[in-house]
Order: C-alpha cells, then sequence, then structure tokens
C-alpha cells in the first residue's frame, strides 16, 4: 500500500528548470531515484523578499516505496508530512417528489457550477440567461467598446460565464472548501492551464476561460440540462410562500418548484422582480472608487528589481491597503498585470469600469481598481435596494463626465491627488475603449471615497515604488466590486428566508466574491437541493 508524502520548501533559482524537482525531492528525502513512483506539484509560489535573489518555491506530493519508514526516518523534519486524502463525497438524494425540473437563473460561475452539478447527479436542470452565448456575446462587447452602442441584455455584465468572462480570471479564494478543487479541476477538464491546480495565484485569462465556460455548457447540456439565452427573468410568482413560475421576457411563463438564483451583482431589474415576490433582501456593504493604471515596466521593476524582465516571473501583480485617518480603508482589488481597463455598463445611462487581462499578460500596462468601503449607513435610505440606488447615482455622473456617450472620465494620479485640472494625460497611455474625456474625478465620486483614495496612493506609493507616479492613470468609475443587496437565505437549507423553493447563490446574492467561491456555493446550493428533492 502506498500512500502520499507532502513535502514543502522545495526551492529552484530562476535559472533551474522545474524538471529538477525530481532531484530535489530525492535529496530532500535522501532517497534513491528507484524509490520515487510519481511526484505531482501541490503548489507553487515566488519568493521574491529578496529582489536579488528570487525563487520559486514549490510544495509537492509523492508516493514512494516503504514511506512508512521515511515517515518514521524523517518525522523531525517539519516539511514532511504524510497527505490526508480527502474521501469523495456522494451527494445524498432526497425524497421530496421534484416535479418540475430544476431552474437555475445565470450562467455566471454560481449559475454553471449548481447546473453542473445538478446535471452530473441526474437532475437535467433548465438553465436561464438573459444574455447570449459567449461568441455572440464577444462580438456584442467589441462592438460596443469600438462605437460605443451598448446592448443592455449581452455586455460584460450580461451573457454566458456572467462578469468574470471579461476580466483577468483570477482563481484566488479566501474560502476553505474541499469543493475548491473540484471547482479547479472542472476548469482544467474544460480546457483550463493545468497549472492554476497548483499555482500560488492562478489566473486563467479572459481569453481562456470564454472556451472553458463554452465547454462546461456543453458538458451540462450532454448529460440532459437545457440551456436557454436570451431568457430574462422578469417576475415570480409565489403561492403559499413558494416558488410557483417565473416570468420570462415578460411574455413566457415557466412553471418551477425549485430555482436557483445565480442572477450576478448587476441584473437590478431581477433584483426589483425578486423585492416585488416578497423575497427577503436587505442592504449589504461593498467598495467603490477608479481604476488606476500604470507601465507594466514600472510594476515589474518595483516587485523583482534587477529580475524584472526574466522570461520565467511574467507580469508581476500586487496587493495594497491603506487605513485612512477617516476610518475607511481603501485596498487594490482585481489587479489585472498586463491588462486593460473596460468599459463594463450594462444599462443606458451609466457608465462603470472594470479590468482585464489574457492569459498571456503582455499587454503594455497593469491596472488594478482602487475602492474605498461603501457601508449601508452611507445609502441615505433604508430601503433594501439602496445601495443599488446608490450606485447608479455614481455611474450617471460619470456617464455625464465622459460626455455621454460612453467615455470614460480619465485623470492623472498627481493631478487628482493634488486636486487640480491640467486638462491632458501624460507619458502613460489609457487601454479604455471607446474613448476618454480628461476630467475632475471627483466630481463622479462621494466626498469620502475621493478623500480616501488620495490618501491611499501617497500611502501606496510609499509601500510599492512607482505606485503614486504623476502620469498613473485613474479612470472613472468602478462601483461593481460586489452586489449592494444580499437575498436572505436560511442557513441550513439555503433556501429564501421567504420564498420556499427559491435558492440565492454567488455573487449576486451576497454569499461569494471571486470566480471560484461563486463556483463553491453554486455547488453548495445545488447539493442542498439534491439532498431535498428525488428524481422520482
Amino acid at each position: 500500500m502506498f500512500c502520499l508524502i507532502r513535502v514543502s520548501n522545495i526551492k529552484l533559482s530562476l535559472d533551474e528548470k522545474i524538471e529538477s524537482i525530481e532531484e530535489k525531492i530525492l535529496r530532500k528525502l535522501r532517497l534513491q531515484r528507484d524509490e520515487l513512483l510519481e511526484y505531482r506539484i501541490a503548489r507553487e509560489s515566488i519568493d521574491a523578499r529578496k529582489k536579488g535573489n528570487i525563487s520559486f518555491v514549490y510544495t509537492v506530493d509523492v508516493r514512494i516505496k516503504n514511506e512508512e519508514t521515511l515517515i518514521k526516518r524523517l518525522a523531525a523534519d517539519k516539511d514532511i508530512a504524510p497527505v490526508k486524502l480527502e474521501a469523495e463525497s456522494i451527494v445524498a438524494r432526497g425524497s421530496v417528489p421534484l416535479g418540475k425540473r430544476p431552474v437555475v437563473i445565470g450562467m455566471g460561475p454560481a449559475g454553471l457550477f449548481a447546473a453542473l452539478a445538478l446535471a452530473q447527479n441526474g437532475y437535467r436542470p433548465v438553465l436561464l440567461e438573459r444574455g447570449q452565448d459567449v461568441e455572440k456575446r464577444t462580438q456584442d462587447v467589441e462592438h460596443f467598446w469600438s462605437t460605443g452602442e451598448l446592448s443592455e441584455e449581452s455586455n460584460v455584465q450580461f451573457g454566458e460565464g456572467g462578469a468574470g468572462a471579461f476580466s483577468d480570471g483570477k482563481l484566488t479564494t479566501r474560502i476553505k472548501d474541499p469543493r475548491c478543487a473540484r471547482v479547479l479541476q472542472e476548469l482544467v477538464n474544460a480546457g483550463a492551464p493545468e497549472e492554476i491546480i497548483y499555482s500560488h495565484r492562478p489566473h486563467v485569462g479572459t481569453d481562456i476561460l470564454k472556451e472553458v465556460v463554452r465547454n462546461i455548457r456543453l458538458k451540462i447540456q450532454s448529460l440532459g440540462g437545457e440551456v436557454r439565452f436570451g431568457a430574462k427573468v422578469s417576475g415570480l410568482k409565489t403561492e403559499k410562500g413558494a416558488i410557483r413560475a417565473l416570468t420570462i421576457n415578460d411574455a413566457e411563463e415557466l412553471e418551477c418548484s425549485c430555482t436557483v438564483l445565480a442572477i450576478g451583482h448587476s441584473a437590478r431589474d431581477t433584483y426589483e422582480a425578486i423585492y416585488d415576490a416578497g423575497a427577503e433582501l436587505m442592504q449589504k456593504p461593498f467598495a467603490m472608487g477608479l481604476r488606476i493604471e500604470h507601465p507594466q515596466i514600472v510594476i515589474n521593476k518595483a516587485q523583482y528589481g534587477e529580475h524584472y524582465s526574466h522570461p520565467r516571473l511574467g507580469a508581476a501583480d500586487y496587493k495594497l491597503t491603506h487605513s485612512c485617518l477617516s476610518g475607511r480603508s481603501v485596498y487594490t482589488f482585481c489587479m489585472c498585470p498586463g491588462g486593460e481597463v473596460i468599459a463594463s455598463s450594462s444599462s443606458k445611462g451609466e457608465l462603470v469600469v472594470n479590468g482585464m487581462s489574457y492569459h498571456a499578460r503582455n499587454g503594455e500596462n497593469s491596472n488594478s481598481a482602487l475602492i474605498v468601503n461603501v457601508e449601508p449607513a452611507d445609502f441615505g435610505s433604508a430601503h433594501p435596494l439602496a445601495g443599488m440606488h446608490f450606485q447608479q447615482k455614481y455611474e450617471r455622473l460619470a456617464f455625464e463626465l465622459g460626455g455621454s456617450n460612453y467615455y470614460a472620465p480619465v485623470q492623472k494620479a498627481g493631478d487628482f491627488v493634488n486636486n487640480v485640472d491640467s486638462g491632458s494625460l501624460g507619458g502613460v497611455k489609457t487601454t479604455y475603449r471607446p474613448g476618454t474625456k480628461y476630467s475632475d474625478l471627483r466630481r463622479c465620486l462621494p466626498d469620502f471615497a475621493a478623500e480616501a483614495i488620495s490618501e491611499g496612493i501617497k500611502a501606496m506609493g510609499r509601500k510599492l515604488k512607482g505606485f503614486s507616479m504623476e502620469d498613473a492613470v485613474l479612470t472613472g468609475v468602478e462601483t461593481r466590486s460586489s452586489a449592494p443587496v444580499r437575498i436572505v437565505r436560511d442557513q441550513q437549507t439555503l433556501e429564501s428566508s421567504s420564498v420556499r423553493g427559491l435558492y440565492p447563490a454567488g455573487e449576486g446574492a451576497g454569499y461569494a466574491g471571486g470566480i471560484v467561491s461563486a463556483a463553491v456555493d453554486g455547488m453548495r446550493v445545488a447539493e442542498k437541493i439534491i439532498n431535498t428533492y428525488s428524481l422520482e
């Protein structure tokens, strides 16, 4: 019998080939080559604390002969330990007759993975997406970026893959859930690079992510699931406190008794319909601010020193935070190395920006959201959807500030910090399309956010050389960091607290914050449905 042994802290210099890991394993475990049966990388990270001596650090899982003897012999070595293998859990089916096929609303990560889990267990879900498939959606988005002509139903927020399809495709998460590994493996099975399984900061990139999303959809369909694009849920019908039907496109009625709400954080009209149907909603904090854009070479030099151009390192990233004198927090979010700032509007007359990278991360600039925490007390109303209205207010101001044509308002970081208007950009070129207009960005931000960002830029410049450079470009406004509302659900059943059979899931429901955590939440909800309902 063989078991896995986890070996940590195996270091490779920048110029050592990855194949050198095997020799280092043999040396660390004091093994002969024929005693090592196999190994796989469990984790890879970069140690850049000493800019002159950057190294890759690996954790590997190995299979060897006579593993019990080795574990006893090297018991004092903290870098060596047996691996506890998680047994694959089987989801037990419930006994409540399902009646109608389960419905999943939304094809972001929560909806896709909820539908995938249901399909893999024989529940043949109906998957509704208000936007278009990823191929048509990409055409619509490119048209918007080129012309400023927005489709309100097929854009960066709505369509197959959700908002994450046009992003850096980051797969980092702070949650500790065994489902995370299953999510990553499903992504690899669908075409994502295998290194996302072990990379310290895994990402896919928007170009590859689109194909991955398409392949997951095809898998759901192959397992009996039905997928309908251009199917916006415009109303919910309840009876005796339970979901009974959905109105699609203000015309069709689809009967249902079990529905997953994975609507994403931008489906504002659907939030209104959910509220009108009597589901309990509550205000939730979020964050808003601007995008900041630097030349990628500036970030590479700050993080990697003399090794900034080494081909194995690729584009450097960063994560910065600052606690302001006001008590607010300002922090970078969704950093996109070698990426672009993108137009992400989903409604006429409202302008919102985000960041995106391709897998190669080889663009001239890096960008990141620079955002400030917003609390329900800032909303100015006790209405559950007041945070949504708060977002809309500043998106409309940004739209007007940019010229009311989806050009984005921009400003040099130095001018913003010093609260002066120089009327032009400097040496850093903006990547935003369809165009930009130099503006005073404080006019599309709450005063508290503008002051926090100004203070944050100066403080972060002391932490990361070049961050506060005068010519860094700020673009407004970023408001969709997370949902400003939570669709309240029972902690045990994961159903809506007020509408039976309705299962809020993912980021739009207020229970996730990123691709992996949203996918995990979708899986959890699907498992609850399987635990409750039978197929007979």
